[in-house]
């Protein structure tokens, strides 16, 4: 009863604590670059919607490249759409008087110069609803531009070796697989570039591969006809003939548009379109449809673009150290670069696919990341159509705590897409229900065909990939029907769509176990009424798996979530069937480590292949452990005596330590790993992380990151909410992040007490567990 009283006066303190002076806002992490940038690898992102540019500016001229969700080609190489270089007569950007901002707040990039009397300033900026790129130069006396739209893809290109790791084929491209050429031509007072995917695509290799040509007229092909790129064109601007150039290891051949007249403003727009059309013509048309609408919004579509974003800042924010910036201190960084990531998660806001792990829309030249990769800026490793889940789920679980919940759909929507194609494979090869997805997916829901295997057994299940790390490994999915159902946990969203989703993945565990069992002997379940998962994988790692952790702590609270759905949905779910189900999950496996008891990451492996720790994920994403939780104790055990989770222990890539330290309450652990993580990273764009395990910019780095850094700030338990539960107690914070049943809670922590406490709802402020201690 004492303790109520006191944590009662201490929510009543909060109404009339001396607020300190207000933290500094997003201004104070405006990146600022007084110095030209030495090549496209000292770039700053720009971009909104599904549009991504790298903005720099290099001996003088203004260079961007240009990036849209989705443009995936034959070989399902994610294909940038060209780079642009823009001039300035008498040149602004020729003398040492030079800044490059990022404007957080506003989402743009501006470039001013002054030189030799000339001064101009450059504002880049995308329509976030129209995918519709701006470049508006205003100088104090006339100047001609000249912008010009560069192409690497006006010829058919050969691949060379390992180029192909940017496409499907990865390390296996067959003999003379080339890059196909896009068409670039003047049309309309500006310049049309173009691709459009035509003839054998990887989609009919890969479904021919996997034994499925009998249902391919059946299945989804997101590769056929797509057609992808845009017009460019400049107010009083004119064609003005070909160039050709080299930058870094490409040549490539220019098409400029020129200035009729000396002007003291110029406009220059990009539209683009990407879409499966039924012929160029028709995509044309479209594109030319797009154009009209976006000149008749006017200034409307800055005004929505600028509101846009400042909705999408209002909704949550971390600041770290706010009244004392300093751009040396790692704990000022840490704060920054929070916010720089996620501002580049929402330029790919409303892309028609995910935001991809291994780089997302900001890659460049690739020989800035591995010099022995001299290929073209369309390179990225592991592949651009092909979506790995465990890598993906980090770019986009960290949406939730920030309240980004419309961001969310187009992870969603990737699987909802693809669930056609993967029910289809378990109808094919097993006879029985339910969708099998695979690691290192297809964006047309097939296993990526060198993950699959080319080189197979003629006897081997043509259901199941040939390769010793994916094997088996069919419970990543079980990660977004999670984030799915924690969206409606947070966010009341509507998720009936979703729904056949997350049972098809569910019951593809209960059909395919029982199937493997009756393969093997006359009982479908063990002699306790359970699944046999065998065999399994933990992860990637511990491989032909009995009772795997990872799989059995997703199917238990996936079930249980789905089955604690609000009534409104329980018309829609196979309720009986899934609460017998989850009765047929098998337990968790524990094992004795040096005298204390541990989280075992299986029944039992027969190898270890990666470097992955499964035996934590019943931390984190899967919540059974924790702060607030039972036996917190084992959890705990694991972090300490684990000897592959101390061997495997890293901040780089995706390794998720970090988030378990947090989870955990280990404030040290979690702070000196986050610091790691988010600390700036070695290159001029401070968020470019990487390359890890995969590419640069590595935005499963920085999706780890943020996760972590948002469970040492808040975590929940059920209804019951623990604020700062890893935060080193002397270190300033204010931070607002969402919670589930739509609550936002807003903190300010200075000099080692709360100064301000804002939870909307007001009556979950009754459900904080450690307020009184943070009072004290």
């Amino acid at each position: 009863m004492k303790k109520h009283i006191q944590i009662t006066i201490a929510i009543l303190l909060l109404f009339v604590v001396k607020l300190s002076a207000q933290p500094a806002g997003l201004n104070d992490y405006n990146l600022v670059w007084t110095r030209q940038s030495a090549n496209s690898s000292e770039s700053m992102p720009c971009g909104g919607g599904d549009v991504g540019l790298n903005v720099w500016v290099e001996n003088g001229d203004l260079l961007f490249y240009v990036s849209q969700s989705g443009t995936f080609d034959e070989n399902n190489c994610m294909l940038k759409l060209g780079r642009v270089r823009v001039k300035l007569s008498p040149n602004p950007f020729d003398g040492e008087n030079f800044k490059q901002e990022l404007h957080l707040k506003e989402g743009f990039v501006t470039i001013q110069g002054d030189h030799n009397g000339v001064k101009a300033t450059a504002k880049l900026w995308v329509d976030v609803f129209r995918p519709v790129i701006h470049v508006e130069v205003d100088a104090n006396q006339p100047v001609s531009t000249e912008a010009t739209y560069e192409s690497w893809r006006t010829e058919d290109r050969p691949l060379r070796k390992l180029e192909s790791f940017a496409n499907s084929y990865k390390w296996a491209a067959p003999e003379g697989l080339t890059t196909k050429a896009d068409q670039v031509e003047f049309s309309e007072g500006g310049v049309l570039f173009c691709h459009r995917n035509s003839g054998e695509t990887v989609f009919d290799v890969t479904v021919r591969q996997q034994q499925l040509d009998a249902v391919k007229d059946q299945l989804d092909n997101p590769l056929e006809n797509l057609t992808f790129g845009g017009l460019m064109q400049g107010t009083n601007m004119v064609p003005a003939g070909e160039t050709s150039g080299k930058y870094v290891d490409t040549e490539f051949k220019g098409f400029k548009l020129q200035s009729k007249t000396p002007s003291k403003k110029q406009e220059l727009k990009i539209y683009l379109h990407t879409a499966q059309t039924a012929s160029r013509e028709v995509w044309k048309d479209e594109l030319s449809t797009l154009r009209s609408q976006s000149q008749k919004q006017g200034t409307k579509a800055y005004q929505q673009t600028q509101k846009w974003w400042a909705d999408f800042w209002n909704r949550s924010f971390v600041f770290i150290q706010p009244n004392n910036k300093n751009e040396q201190s790692v704990s000022w960084q840490v704060g920054r670069n929070y916010q720089l990531f996620r501002y580049m998660l929402a330029c790919n806001a409303y892309g028609k696919y995910p935001t991809k792990f291994n780089g997302g829309l900001f890659t460049v030249d690739p020989v800035f990341t591995d010099s022995t990769r001299a290929f073209t800026a369309d390179f990225r490793n592991w592949g651009g159509g092909t979506f790995t889940a465990q890598n993906q789920r980090l770019v986009y679980f960290p949406m939730l705590k920030n309240g980004d919940f419309d961001m969310l759909s187009c992870q969603f929507d990737f699987y909802l897409n693809t669930l056609k194609n993967a029910t289809l494979r378990s109808q094919n090869y097993w006879g029985h229900d339910g969708a099998c997805f695979t690691e290192q997916l297809e964006n047309f829901g097939l296993p990526n065909p060198s993950e699959y295997g080319w080189k197979r057994p003629a006897d081997y299940d043509p259901g199941r990939q040939y390769n010793a790390w994916l094997e088996y490994q069919w419970d990543t999915v079980l990660e977004f029907c999670h984030m799915i159902l924690q969206d409606q946990q947070y966010s009341g969203a509507d998720i009936s769509k979703y729904l056949p989703l997350i049972e098809s993945s569910l019951r593809f565990f209960d059909e395919h176990y029982r199937y493997l069992a009756r393969e093997r002997g006359s009982k479908e379940l063990n002699a306790d009424g359970q699944l046999v998962l065998y065999p399994g994988s933990a992860c990637e790692t511990y491989k032909m798996a009995y009772n795997s952790t990872s799989t059995i702590a997703a199917l238990k609270t996936v079930t249980e979530e789905l089955l604690a759905l609000p009534e409104e949905y329980s018309s829609a779910i196979d309720y009986n069937f899934f609460a017998e189900m989850v009765k047929c999950i098998p337990p968790i496996s524990f094992r004795e480590i040096e005298g204390h008891k541990t989280i075992a990451p299986a029944k039992l492996w027969e190898r270890v292949n990666n470097v992955e720790v499964p035996q934590l994920y019943p931390v984190y994403p899967w919540g059974m452990y924790g702060v607030g939780l039972p036996d917190l104790e084992v959890a705990l055990n694991t972090w300490k005596y684990d000897p592959d989770a101390l061997k495997f222990r890293s901040h780089k890539g995706w390794k998720q330590d970090a988030i378990f330290a947090a989870r955990l309450g280990l404030t040290n652990e979690a702070d000196s790993l986050v610091t790691l993580k988010l600390k700036d990273s070695g290159r001029r764009f401070p968020a470019f992380w990487g390359p890890g395990f995969d590419w640069t910019p590595d935005h499963n780095w920085g999706g780890s990151g943020m996760i972590a850094l948002q469970e040492m700030l808040v975590q929940t338990v059920g209804d019951q909410i623990y604020l700062l539960p890893a935060w080193p107690r002397d270190r300033d914070v204010h931070f607002k992040l969402h919670l589930p049943k739509q609550t936002t809670v807003e903190l300010n922590y200075e000099n080692g007490r709360v100064e301000q406490l804002t939870v909307i709802p007001e009556s979950r402020k009754a459900d904080i567990q450690n307020l009184g201690d943070l009072m004290q």
